[in-house]
């Protein structure tokens, strides 16, 4: 027979009092983290999206490193201001007039899973924010986009002290003076710190990040990919009939026809795309139609817009995802590189 190893021993009473220590002083640590109740409520209201620990942490992370302004914590050493949701948490949205907070700091090329929290160049319109596989789960991980080079979203932690790390990492890679270095160094530890003492994990790639990778049935233009149910006879999700190289030569084509007619002819082989996504939702395999009308949405040309709103929405509510869906019709019909601050008067 072969052997098993040696049993791990039994914990003594003291280690298991110095766990249970080690626990409750990272548990007080982190109330001494926390914001207050009404706050959260208004926050997750307004989005209609529950909001992870950890933007609460970093709120509280940033009140600590600048008092005054805890949104402009990071602009000096990083580049970064804190949006989005914080403008809430901040009270920015108590003067303004019917803000729609769908589209609050809602870039070009983010899908309805994209939540932005952070922004930092104006010039390549950088941002980073939480993305959700549904709406009412939550974040699966931090997204980093440049809206004016495109649409891939790149995963950069599952918390926002590891993605801002990564962030300040690669900055000082290229840091110039002696200040410039000595500033994202004393940064550099704050964040490590704080997170070592509220337990966040600072890799890019997280164990659960790793487990979620292995659900997604297919990247996507954007990169992220999505996650459907497949059950075990492999019903939720069928591919497209046609590569990613080859829908984006379809997508050009229709973009940049010089008629109608033209356009028309170009429009073809998405119409008989469609019509397998119609078969598919018939046999419950609606990650079809999500994927193609996810890929179109991102490709962003406004010849597509119809199409988009023909299959995105319906796949949202087939899989039961349908907030998505109404931010998705609010972004398409107010669809813009700018402005993207909805509270400003």
């Amino acid at each position: 027979m072969a052997g098993r190893g040696k049993r791990r021993p039994k914990p003594t009473l003291q280690e298991e009092a110095e766990a249970a220590n080690g626990q409750l002083k990272k548990a007080r640590a982190g109330e001494e983290w926390q914001v207050p109740a009404e706050l959260r409520q208004e926050v997750e209201s307004l989005y209609k999206l529950c909001m992870p620990e950890d933007f609460y942490h970093f709120w509280s992370f940033c009140q600590r490193l600048h008092p005054e302004s805890p949104q402009e914590a990071l602009r000096d050493t990083l580049g970064l201001k804190l949006v989005g949701p914080f403008d809430i948490m901040d009270g920015k949205h108590k003067s303004a007039k019917n803000p729609n907070y769908f589209l609050h700091w809602r870039h070009f090329y983010d899908p309805p899973e994209f939540q932005t929290v952070l922004v930092g160049s104006s010039e390549t319109q950088h941002h980073m924010g939480y993305y959700r596989d549904t709406p009412d789960t939550l974040p699966v991980f931090i997204g980093e986009n440049e809206a004016r080079k495109g649409c891939p979203i790149a995963q950069v932690g599952d918390n926002l002290f590891a993605a801002v790390l990564l962030f300040l990492l690669k900055k000082k890679k290229k840091m110039g003076g002696r200040q410039e270095a000595e500033s994202l160094q004393a940064l550099e530890a704050e964040l490590r710190s704080v997170a070592e003492t509220l337990g966040y994990s600072l890799e890019q790639k997280t164990k659960g990040m790793k487990q979620r990778d292995r659900k997604v049935v297919t990247k996507t233009f954007h990169g992220a990919g999505i996650v459907v149910p497949v059950d075990r006879n492999d019903v939720g999700y069928r591919e497209l009939p046609e590569t990613d190289a080859g829908l984006k030569r379809i997508c050009k084509a229709i973009a940049d026809a010089k008629t109608d007619e033209e356009r028309m002819k170009a429009f073809a082989p998405i119409q008989e795309m469609i019509t397998f996504v119609q078969f598919a939702n018939d046999e419950c395999d609606y990650g079809m139609g999500y994927e193609l009308g996810l890929d179109l949405f991102c490709y962003g040309s406004h010849y597509l817009y119809k199409v988009v709103r023909q299959l995105l929405p319906l796949a949202y509510s087939l899989l039961k995802r349908d907030l998505f869906g109404q931010i998705l019709d609010a972004h398409l019909s107010n669809r813009s590189q700018e402005p993207l601050d909805q509270l400003c008067p």
